[in-house]
């Protein structure tokens, strides 16, 4: 990439001053909605074999407009103050687009999890929360955070853990952290949420024929080809629900160790245990290996899915993609550059903020358990599953015909926590894109979709602070 090249917080806030332009709101308001309120860098020592590493670490809270703020913990050497204050931006307006009550947060800890044993890295999370707290910057009302690149539900569980050791007798403390195993006051369906919400936004857009027209599609994602970015939790998620759910033909996936392609197709559930492994997805049968890892975000393809890191695709690659339609898993893979040059060639950008945004959806339903302590489903389930068994007994009388066991079985069952949970994020992630969808079919000068993500986050933030009563 040119060293002119913005960064990724400037990019960020480019693509906000071409919505601001587009609101009617006063322009003290939207330098507010724009800045970071708070930044804390921090710098503590661990212990590292025999060796002290002082290891340099953030959190940063974007909006105070709602509380708790909300966001994620990446571990990662690329981790920086701008990039946390790019994702901490991110995270406000993507809880906006989705309706989900949380100002936008973000957290990073400079360091390589690869290179750090279990015990190294659960001293790193422990001392990292123990400064949070000392800083009020943790707590289940004021910043929750959750799991990013390179941590996960491990993670959470030391976070919880150092927490009530200073907080012991909190009623709601389990609210401090989302994203944590299911037996330690976690939710089903958290580790697939983005990935799964990957797949609904997709599929929802998919769904209007008269789009799919513009850019040469049919409608539907049956049979759509797919290029995957990141073999990760999301990437990983986005392609086994895509394929086995929605019926995409996967013809590529990359990762660190490169990438492999099969124009027949590649099942994504035998392509990650061969790479568990093996450890890489170079060889995996039926596939040929791609000269580089880049190589595969230029393929010809319906659906070009980045769910990795960011700026991976910039004003030097932005010519050769070839995807019709971009959906960001990752947070901001296609820099504010390389993006006019995609829009100019029709390409269908569905922007990260909307798109990933499956996993602060169901942190949020996470933290509302917690809240309630009490698992979803537990009141209704047999209330429902009753009522069900005496309805399909009441047809049976009527009719004289009886049921299948197996039929009544699938009829009369009561939703579990996992079927609630997945239910919610559906309908977020279909009613947020017929928002922004419907912004930008009535605002004629709105040409594309992040714009129009942004016009509908910005009037919700603003709303939230000329209406609640933020400013004295």
């Amino acid at each position: 990439m040119s060293k002119q090249a913005i960064s990724f917080y400037e990019s960020v806030n480019l693509n906000f001053d071409k919505a601001a332009q587009l609101v009617d709101l006063p322009k003290g308001l939207l330098e507010q909605i724009k800045v970071c309120n708070a930044v804390y860098q921090m710098k503590f020592p661990v212990k590292v074999g025999n060796q002290i590493k002082v290891i340099e670490a953030y959190r940063v809270q974007h909006s105070h407009h709602r509380l708790p703020t909300k966001g994620g913990i990446r571990y990662s050497t690329h981790v920086n103050q701008d990039e946390v204050m790019a994702l901490a931006a991110l995270m406000t307006y993507k809880c906006a687009i989705v309706d989900v009550p949380f100002g936008g947060a973000k957290g990073g800890v400079k360091i390589n999890p690869m290179k750090f044993n279990e015990r190294q890295l659960e001293s790193v999370t422990r001392r990292y929360t123990t400064e949070l707290i000392r800083k009020n910057f943790i707590g289940p009302g004021i910043d929750v955070p959750a799991p990013d690149y390179g941590t996960g539900p491990r993670e959470m569980a030391w976070i919880l853990d150092t927490y009530l050791t200073f907080k012991n007798g909190e009623l709601d403390f389990a609210g401090c952290v989302t994203g944590k195993p299911i037996g330690q006051n976690g939710i089903r369906g958290r580790v697939e949420a983005t990935g799964r919400g990957v797949y609904y936004g997709l599929r929802e857009v998919l769904n209007h024929e008269s789009d799919m027209r513009e850019i040469g599609l049919t409608r539907g994602m049956a049979g759509k080809t797919m290029v995957i970015q990141g073999l990760g939790n999301v990437g990983s998620n986005a392609g086994l629900i895509s394929q086995n759910e929605g019926d995409a033909k996967i013809i590529a996936v990359s990762e660190y160790e490169g990438a492999v392609y099969s124009e027949k197709g590649i099942n994504v559930e035998k392509l990650i245990k061969f790479r568990n492994q093996t450890g890489s997805v170079i060889g995996f049968p039926g596939t040929k290996t791609l000269p580089s890892r880049e190589a595969a975000l230029e393929l010809e393809c319906d659906i070009l899915v980045p769910a990795a890191l960011e700026s991976v695709i910039h004003k030097e690659n932005a010519h050769r993609i070839k995807a019709k339609i971009i959906g960001e898993a990752a947070n901001g893979p296609i820099t504010f550059e390389a993006e006019q040059i995609l829009l100019d060639k029709g390409v269908l950008i569905i922007p990260d903020m909307y798109i990933n945004a499956g996993g602060v959806t169901v942190s949020y339903f996470e933290w509302l358990k917690n809240l309630s302590h009490m698992r979803f489903g537990r009141i209704e389930k047999r209330f429902n599953e009753n009522t069900y068994q005496s309805l399909v007994g009441v047809i049976e009388k009527l009719t004289g015909k009886t049921i299948g066991e197996k039929e009544k079985r699938l009829v009369t069952r009561g939703a579990d926590e996992i079927d609630l949970v997945r239910s919610g994020l559906e309908e977020t992630m279909v009613e947020a894109y017929n928002q922004i969808r419907l912004i930008g079919k009535r605002r004629k000068r709105i040409k594309d979709l992040r714009t129009a993500a942004f016009v509908s986050a910005l009037d919700k933030v603003g709303s939230d602070y000329l209406n609640l009563g933020v400013f004295p």
